[in-house]
């Protein structure tokens, strides 16, 4: 499944670029995280517990960037581990261009999932997907404006 949209963030270009390299800023930021550990050069390993439809499940995973162009772009990739519940992994190529006001952040993401989540049909799948690209960049503008309550709960 394929999910992309564009969010103008009140910042300047050198701003968002630092707060998306950031671990506590994204930590913060994707819904249900629970431990963000690791760097930019080396990685990250995340812990998230979600619920997707009836199947409850804790992932655990490495999520690395790749691709980058300092200031301007990269991407995020990242795979984990639900145990029984199955696996899921993606990537978003994430750009930033400078727009009068602050910085336009534009997003194409890419998921694949199995195991039993996979067995919950594309419909509730996509909707999930779509609700946490939604939430994750919500999360990040308001992380970087200083306006939004981000709480870590999924």
């Amino acid at each position: 499944m394929e999910l992309n949209g564009t969010r103008t963030i009140a910042a300047d270009r050198a701003t968002v670029w630092a707060r998306l390299n950031d671990a506590e800023t994204l930590k913060a930021c994707i819904p249900g995280c629970e431990d963000l550990t690791g760097s930019p050069e080396d990685g990250f390993e995340a812990v998230v517990k979600q619920k997707v439809g009836p199947v409850k499940a804790t992932f655990k995973g490495k999520v690395a960037l790749s691709d980058i162009v300092e200031g301007e772009s990269y991407r995020i990739s990242g795979e984990g581990s639900g145990g029984v519940a199955g696996f899921a992994k993606g990537g978003a190529a994430v750009r930033l261009t400078d727009v009068e006001g602050g910085t336009e952040l534009t997003y194409d993401v890419d998921a694949q999932i199995g195991g039993k989540l996979a067995q919950l049909g594309s419909r509730l799948i996509t909707g999930f997907a779509r609700k946490m690209a939604d939430q994750f960049f919500e999360r990040f503008q308001a992380e970087v404006e200083g306006t939004g309550n981000t709480d870590t709960a999924g």
